[in-house]
């Protein structure tokens, strides 16, 4: 077991089958993540799977989508297709954040809320589409009111990153606006469960 972590995962860069994060991970009884983006491939996929979950054991290995906004259509299907065609188990989840951010041109690096928003969407929709189950949603955020993804509620511009940029890595979602995302992943969730598609409520600023 790695002690520094409970589930602990691989980065999309540094995912080479023949690199030193597999071979790690390999050996760890952790439940693992590996996260997954436009430049990987359905078969290097299944290889990856095969390596980090040789018993295809539920629940040790955990798909991280970060595709983008405007990639996720185009790559996520194939991938689940090709996860089930094979019988693997897996858990798929989205990452909204990495891939979608850019930098404003006031010069901070940013992510706009409703791309963010919009590859959620999108994630929900594909698992329904294809028959799968969309597993989890893994934000970057805090409880402070910083100035560092803009739209929102508020509609941050790029000009009011500056007021209270304070992150030292990536951009965060402040406390409004993970509490948007929050009831707007709910209602995600409800029209999930109740296998209906409704409309998205409004949220003000969009």
């Amino acid at each position: 077991y790695a002690t520094t972590g409970h589930m602990i995962w691989i980065g999309d860069r540094t995912r080479q089958l023949d690199h030193g994060h597999i071979e790690y991970f390999r050996g760890i009884k952790n439940p693992i993540g590996l996260k997954c983006g436009p430049s990987l491939k359905p078969d290097e996929l299944l290889k990856l799977i095969d390596v980090l979950n040789p018993d295809n054991e539920p629940g040790r290995l955990t798909l991280i989508n970060r595709f983008g906004s405007d990639k996720v259509d185009a790559h996520l299907p194939q991938l689940i297709r090709a996860v089930q065609r094979e019988g693997r188990s897996v858990v798929w989840s989205c990452d909204p954040m990495h891939g979608n951010t850019i930098t404003s041109t006031s010069g901070y690096k940013t992510r706009p809320f409703d791309r963010v928003l919009s590859e959620v969407k999108s994630f929900f929709t594909i698992h329904a589409a294809e028959g799968t189950h969309a597993g989890g949603v893994h934000l970057e955020m805090t409880g402070q009111d910083v100035t560092e993804c803009i739209g929102g509620a508020r509609a941050i511009t790029d000009e009011d990153l500056n007021d209270r940029y304070h992150t030292v890595c990536d951009p965060r979602l402040n406390a409004e606006q993970s509490i948007d995302m929050a009831f707007l992943i709910a209602e995600l969730l409800k029209q999930d469960r109740s296998g209906k598609a409704k409309p998205m409520p409004a949220v003000a600023g969009f």
